[in-house]
């Protein structure tokens, strides 16, 4: 590996990692990384070849870039190239009138250009992370905290921060959020409305609000708290409450919703009793909880079974009416028919599903409408130790991955973003004649990429091709997370998704549902041919 290291030079690690694929496609090349010198990537660095000399003294305050082709003089231009790009992304310095403003380099001179501004999206190495938001919160800032490898001890003191100056924080390791109407990291564009959500989930809050704007009605305020928010009791789900409470005295909104992953017990008691106290009506959707009945007779919190269901009923309530039933959108016998054509190409081998999952949130929705029909599914976010996947790069019998995972992104952007982790994997897995159903998501809006349809499809054109050439048929469901104002465009993707010959369904709910349906009618049919 050829090494280039600078000291004390930040770059977002998603210019980073786009710029590392960008050098990997040149020809010659046969991998290149640049990125910040965390022990992470320091460790992926000597994965790949480099050397102790290499990375000597290297600190998460530089950056690395690192080559590996056989041709020397190769290895150097592509270097030369990779600085001449980041030179070019370094914003350049006014000199005199007529000039540009100088992009601000530190928060006091971003509230110089913006006085009037009230919320910061913190988004650097965790190591710094904290130090910003204090000073944020100092001046009077809410905070957005995109930054992950926050110590607890600094999101607890963070917390306890903002809630003595009244302050809203978010994060840390949160991903999207809605204020006032404007979408914050990665989040959809949707309209205004009665209907306020707080999700410790990325793809959750994503999921519910889109689901809102389709059926009509609208989002107040979304506020994303961080994973680590309600999971652990020491955090004690400080910006949950916070958001409750914000919520609460928000005229605009009537209605609450409360999405997250499952909860300590105690915590998720108090938080069903912080929205019983706000005299708000309410829902709630632990993911991945047995559903809870109802609370006591007269109370304004219900309980959802799912992200769609968590929307229809924030919807129906806002709007005074009563929620229709949960399940298919289309007709009993629209589904048996789609579940018949789909099955009736498949050979007698095609029998398991492969669910390919670039939200996190959204995999693991669709693992639990699935193993708790099959009983029998692998998962890389599998709770149960027995269908934990022994290698989360390879698929085993009914598998729901998520893409999004640590063990994916280490030295490349998240696949919502840089869609190539997940078409290699669906590429590597093609041949697998046991196939049947692959189950997909497309994720729109702010922070994805442009065109996340047009990505995938070769990719599933390929497998359903090869399913083809061995003398069955490949099922290909998908929902899209997005809506019209989105700039990727819902009907533009939705429609390249259906001209490959996709199935998409008006929710990753539905989506999930819908392929079950399939392979249990492929299982169903191979059992009978018996």
């Amino acid at each position: 590996m050829n090494v280039l290291v600078r000291k004390d030079a930040y770059f977002d690690s998603v210019v980073l990692m786009l710029l590392s694929r960008e050098l990997k496609g040149r020809p010659g090349v046969r991998d290149a990384v640049v990125a910040m010198g965390t022990p992470m990537n320091l460790d992926l660095l000597s994965s790949l070849g480099c050397s102790v000399d290499d990375l000597a003294g290297v600190t998460p305050a530089d950056l690395v870039m690192a080559v590996d082709c056989s041709d020397p003089a190769l290895a150097a231009a592509t270097l030369a190239a990779a600085e001449a790009e980041l030179s070019r992304k370094q914003p350049a310095v006014a000199a005199g009138d007529g000039c540009a403003p100088r992009e601000p380099s530190t928060l006091d001179g971003a509230l110089a250009q913006m006085p009037g501004a009230n919320v910061a999206v913190i988004s650097i190495p965790g190591a710094y992370a904290a130090r910003e938001a204090r000073h944020a919160l100092d001046r009077g800032l809410h905070v957005m905290l995109f930054s992950d490898n926050v110590t607890l001890e600094e999101e607890i003191a963070l917390k306890e921060q903002a809630r003595s100056l009244g302050l809203l924080l978010m994060g840390p390791d949160c991903g999207s959020a809605i204020i006032n109407g404007k979408p914050l990291c990665f989040a959809n564009v949707v309209r205004r409305g009665p209907v306020g959500v707080v999700a410790a989930s990325g793809t959750g809050l994503q999921e519910v609000t889109v689901l809102v704007d389709r059926a009509g009605s609208g989002i107040s305020q979304a506020i994303g708290t961080g994973g680590r928010d309600l999971k652990n009791e020491r955090v004690g789900g400080a910006t949950m409450f916070m958001g409750i409470e914000a919520l609460a005295q928000d005229a605009a909104t009537k209605v609450i919703v409360v999405v997250s992953k499952p909860p300590a017990p105690a915590v998720a008691a108090k938080v069903v009793a912080a929205l019983e106290a706000t005299g708000k009506d309410a829902v709630v959707h632990f993911i991945g909880l047995s559903r809870a009945a109802d609370a006591k007779p007269g109370s304004r919190v219900r309980h959802a079974a799912n992200l769609e269901e968590a929307a229809a009923l924030a919807v129906a309530i806002a709007e005074g009416r009563a929620c229709a039933a949960g399940g298919f959108t289309l007709s009993v016998s629209e589904i048996d028919a789609l579940v018949a054509r789909e099955v009736a190409g498949m050979a007698p081998s095609q029998r398991y599903l492969r669910g390919y999952f670039t939200g996190g949130t959204l995999a693991d929705e669709a693992w639990l409408v699935l193993h708790a029909a099959n009983g029998a599914v692998y998962s890389n976010n599998q709770t149960d130790p027995s269908f934990v996947l022994p290698d989360p790069k390879v698929s085993v019998g009914h598998t729901v991955v998520d893409l999004g995972d640590d063990v994916f992104t280490v030295g490349r952007p998240h696949p919502m973003i840089d869609p190539s982790t997940r078409t290699e994997r669906i590429d590597a897995e093609a041949h697998d004649a046991a196939i049947a159903v692959m189950l997909v998501d497309v994720v729109l809006g702010y922070g994805s990429h442009a065109d996340p349809a047009g990505a995938l499809v070769p990719s599933l054109v390929a497998a359903k091709a090869a399913a083809l050439a061995r003398g069955g048929y490949l099922a290909v469901v998908a929902s899209v997370t997005g809506t019209p104002g989105d700039f990727q465009g819902f009907a533009q993707q939705q429609a390249k998704l259906e001209a490959a010959g996709v199935i998409v369904m008006p929710s990753n709910y539905q989506a999930s549902q819908l392929a079950m349906r399939i392979v249990e009618a492929a299982s169903a049919q191979v059992g009978g041919a018996r």
